[in-house]
């Protein structure tokens, strides 16, 4: 037992740090003492298993990672873990897919924790042209998708930018989960050609930074916008987005509607 203590006290002062909160930070908005939290953390006193929940529940900590906390400490899983296929989430993912038609004509797409794509609309398809068929294969990461030269990033008018944009995202991303995959696609992602990131420097009234897509119906202008579940209790559900790409402008509005729009 004093070893797993030692280690789950370890992996509390790991995400304390990952967080950037010191000892006395983390402990005044747990509203327990610091003494108490230093012995936690040194393995002198076994965390209960509500203090662990709670602990995990201050510092923002995955589901899943909660979970191996738990294990840790010697207690049982807290959270259900399923796969996305599991016949138990179909629930779950019918009301995912009812998400994503009623996004349309706008394109989105759910993905998973490493960015694999889980289901997409109809309205994604279009986005794909000319994408190596390698790309397309599952299990489709779509950030790769988005980067690789033999995917979408040819046809990405602000190709710098976009780049800059997506590499920012996942760095931050992987950093506040510690994910091992997560780092490893980061220094794949990062080590694939294309164009330089520039200096971001957008004008005041930006909002987001934009995706620019050549298309044969010209160039259409995109703002991706982000869902997840407000209160998920499964790991997996946790764990998942859907990421929607809204018209920019007029103009692009108006090429997803007509494509939409059966031929009379």
């Amino acid at each position: 037992m004093a070893t797993m203590t030692r280690e789950v006290g370890g992996l509390i002062r790991e995400w304390r740090r990952r967080r950037r909160l010191s000892q006395l930070d983390l402990a005044s908005e747990a509203e327990i003492s610091q003494r108490h939290l230093s012995f936690l953390e040194s393995g002198r006193s076994r965390p209960s298993r509500d203090m662990l929940l709670h602990l995990a529940e201050q510092l923002e900590v995955p589901l899943r990672e909660r979970n191996l906390l738990l294990v840790a400490a010697g207690f049982a899983p807290h959270y259900p873990q399923r796969d996305y296929q599991d016949p138990a989430m179909a629930a779950a993912r019918a009301m995912v897919g009812r998400v994503l038609a009623a996004h349309e004509p706008f394109p989105a797409l759910a993905v998973d924790r490493h960015w694999t794509m889980l289901d997409a609309n109809r309205a994604v398809a279009p986005l794909l042209a000319g994408v190596a068929p390698w790309l397309l294969r599952p299990p489709v990461n779509v950030l790769r998708l988005a980067l690789h030269p033999e995917g979408v990033a040819p046809r990405v008018v602000n190709a710098g930018e976009w780049r800059a944009h997506i590499l920012e995202r996942l760095r931050r991303q992987a950093e506040q989960t510690a994910d091992t995959v997560l780092v490893a696609l980061l220094a794949e992602l990062r080590a694939l050609p294309g164009a330089a990131p520039p200096r971001l420097d957008h004008a005041a009234s930006a909002v987001a930074v934009p995706l620019r897509l050549r298309s044969d119906a010209g160039e259409l202008s995109f703002i991706s916008t982000t869902t997840v579940f407000g209160t998920p209790v499964d790991v997996t559900l946790s764990e998942l987005a859907i990421e929607t790409f809204l018209p920019a402008d007029a103009a692009t509005s108006e090429v997803l509607r007509r494509a939409a729009t059966p031929a009379a």
